[in-house]
């Protein structure tokens, strides 16, 4: 591609941006941005710092210094902040919760913005999230918004803690995922939307690497 393009992915829970976004980043020699990540590493810092989550001021203070990088480790993309590697512990459930919690802050949004849109300032970006082609990136040059069923995204979503040994049944993780999406979608701060611009993918019935070509199709007829 002549043109390094800014791309940004947005769906709701389980939908499949992640790994499909990594695909995409992957073969196009492109920045990932994990924004997800970037929330569960405010979680754990202020975990490690005695920071309460429901605290928005005092996070914000320490979003402000701290210092975020992604790098690529083979196929998986590592989460530095501030020199250190926090890939596997931003990953425990319990983060998982506090970056549920620190993400309804309009403080803490308003404090990794910034960092989130000096990561895309060049173009060779892909950044997936809730928000970012309406909120973060709006001028982004391409906008995917990645859907499924709400019953295939809890297969998904079903298999993966399987295979991490969980024994949560499928109508639990379903009522999660449902209570997820409504949490998402009419939150007050930057809610889960499509943007009017975004290309709209279902991914139900469709594996990531056929998502991933489809988005890599669009992104050629830009570049």
């Amino acid at each position: 591609m002549d043109r390094r393009l800014c791309i940004a992915v947005d769906g709701p829970a389980s939908s499949g941006k992640g790994t499909v976004a990594r695909l995409v980043a992957k073969k196009l020699g492109y920045s990932y941005i994990d924004t997800g990540a970037m929330y569960r590493s405010v979680a754990f810092f202020a975990h490690q710092q005695g920071i309460e989550w429901g605290d928005a001021k005092a996070l914000a203070r320490m979003v402000e210094n701290l210092q975020f990088d992604f790098t690529w480790n083979g196929e998986e993309l590592d989460v530095i902040v501030d020199g250190r590697n926090i890939t596997q512990n931003i990953r425990r459930e319990q983060i998982g919760n506090g970056a549920s919690v620190v993400g309804t802050h309009p403080e803490v949004r308003l404090a990794l913005l910034e960092r989130q849109r000096d990561f895309a300032q060049k173009g060779g970006v892909v950044m997936d999230g809730r928000d970012i082609g309406t909120v973060v990136l709006p001028d982004a040059d391409l906008k995917i918004f990645l859907d499924a069923s709400a019953s295939e995204r809890a297969r998904r979503r079903h298999a993966e803690l399987q295979g991490k040994g969980s024994s949560e049944d499928f109508e639990t993780v379903l009522a999660g995922v449902n209570s997820r999406d409504e949490q998402d979608r009419n939150r007050t701060e930057a809610p889960l939307r499509q943007a009017s611009d975004a290309v709209y993918i279902d991914t139900t019935g469709m594996s990531a690497n056929e998502a991933a070509l489809t988005i890599l199709k669009i992104a050629a007829d830009l570049a």
